[in-house]
């Protein structure tokens, strides 16, 4: 069987969509994670205030700069190939970030974790959007995928107080060893083999180091702008060299026979608005998890256990909007869908950004927490099943790679410019008047945030409005497709 074609599933759909979802539960936890456990780990492994942040950072960057090479490896080399490799990486940084002892080690462990996570997640995402056709079929299959996903990166926050409470900050990256071995095995259960790959499907080497490269040098100056100036020769050299590198990967992606990430996908109305609002939802939404975070730590005083145990709500609330996306995609279509999303979102951080004081505590922000949390769980599934319609099965994984590196350049800028907000200020402080200045800079970071998410509504006017379904090819009755309502 040629690698374009649909690989078989040797497992029932729905064992298969639990595994998929897993797995986008495995790689969104590691973006929250550490949060709470970020002290611990500075005390004991011996990082100053700014490699700390290196810890959140490392993974971001590789993730972000690799994901255009996993998304395409994906559809050329075998999404179960690339999902099982993907896994193994993950696992083994993991096992390697527990048994850390020094920064190096562990900020290394972080890099190949961000590695691991990019060759997974575009496998993932593609075999979701491969293995179920566009309309009701995909879209629920999505808001499962998707509801693990941004169940995640609140749930990674509470896992993370709950571990490094009761075991030491080891147990936030030991953890992922037991999850990894469960999802190989799964994969090799339930995932039909991937076949050969079809001949005459070359590999873009020059775009994979350019665009990789790339990539990473502008996540890397975007994540370390704000902690080292922008006018610091590290962020200059490597914004110019990022530049540089981006520019000669669009003239070969244009001039290439077998591009890394083919050109003509941006002529896909869906795809071109999706990433869009994805940029913008990175920007914005994504990261209001950090800042909460450091309001229940800096300000507030909560324990790691008492931080986590407070994204709960969180985590329970995008599970139940996830469904309830499920449900107004297709009753309403995609565009009005995000447009609600965006609304909830904005008027969430308005809420909680409202509570945010210092006086403040979690029944002050509860109420824009569980908006926020309904705003979270409608977007997500409805942003990326938006960027993956219309396209064709062979590129399915470019465009989660392309989809998924707009999350991640939109969450770097965005943490870039919201930490120089709520950073202002706060020179010369102590004491009492050190955590005032801190709730009033992460308040205003938030308000910013809430203000920026409505710029995402003019991505999703982009959307194009629902249209008639094509007719239904004739296909084995398993996998019968159902219309298409986006």
């Amino acid at each position: 069987m040629s690698s374009h074609k649909k690989p078989a599933i040797a497992g029932r759909p729905r064992w298969v969509l639990g595994l998929l979802a897993f797995s986008s539960l495995i790689t969104s936890l590691d973006f929250t994670i550490v949060y709470v456990a970020l002290p611990d780990i500075a005390r004991d492994v011996g990082l100053s205030g700014h490699t700390t942040q290196w810890v959140v950072s490392a993974y971001a960057i590789f993730f972000g700069g690799f994901l255009l090479l996993g998304g395409r490896s994906a559809d050329l080399l075998g999404r179960r190939r690339m999902f099982v490799l993907g896994m193994l990486l993950f696992g083994g940084a993991s096992l390697l970030g527990g048994l850390a002892t020094s920064p190096a080690t562990l900020i290394a462990a972080r890099a190949l974790q961000g590695i691991g996570g990019a060759v997974l997640f575009p496998a993932t995402l593609s075999l979701v959007t491969t293995r179920f056709a566009e309309g009701p079929g995909r879209v629920r299959a999505l808001a499962v995928w998707a509801g693990a996903g941004a169940g995640g990166l609140s749930l990674g926050a509470l896992l993370g107080g709950v571990l490094t409470h009761a075991f030491g900050w080891e147990a936030v990256f030991l953890v992922n060893v037991p999850l990894v071995v469960a999802g190989t095995v799964g994969a090799f259960a339930l995932l039909g083999p991937d076949g050969p790959r079809e001949r005459g499907r070359g590999f873009d080497i020059p775009g994979a180091l350019t665009g990789t490269a790339g990539l990473t040098l502008l996540v890397f100056a975007i994540a370390q702008g704000p902690e080292v100036g922008w006018t610091a020769a590290s962020v200059l050299t490597s914004a110019v060299l990022a530049a540089a590198l981006l520019t000669g990967f669009v003239v070969i992606e244009a001039r290439t026979r077998h591009p890394l990430m083919p050109l003509r996908l941006f002529a896909n109305p869906h795809l071109r608005a999706g990433l869009l609002v994805i940029l913008t939802f990175g920007i914005t939404m994504q990261n209001l998890v950090y800042f909460l975070t450091l309001y229940f730590q800096d300000v507030l005083g909560y324990s790691a256990l008492q931080g986590g145990l407070v994204f709960l709500t969180l985590s329970v609330m995008i599970g139940a909007a996830n469904f309830v996306a499920e449900r107004l995609i297709i009753r309403i279509g995609a565009r009005r869908t995000l447009i609600i999303a965006l609304l909830l979102g904005s008027a969430g951080g308005a809420l909680m950004a409202a509570g945010m004081r210092t006086d403040g505590s979690y029944w002050t922000i509860l109420a824009g927490l569980l908006v926020y949390g309904m705003g979270m769980g409608t977007i997500y599934p409805t942003m990326f099943g938006t960027s993956g319609t219309g396209v064709a099965d062979d590129d399915q994984g470019a465009a989660g790679g392309m989809a998924n590196t707009a999350l991640q350049i939109g969450t770097s800028v965005g943490l870039a410019i919201l930490v120089s907000v709520s950073a202002s200020g706060l020179a010369d402080q102590t004491g009492e008047a050190l955590r005032a200045a801190t709730s009033d800079g992460l308040r205003n970071a938030v308000y910013v945030a809430a203000v920026l998410t409505l710029a995402g509504i003019l991505a999703a006017l982009l959307v194009p409005r629902r249209t008639a379904p094509p007719p239904a090819p004739v296909t084995p009755a398993a996998e019968k497709p159902v219309p298409n309502l986006h």
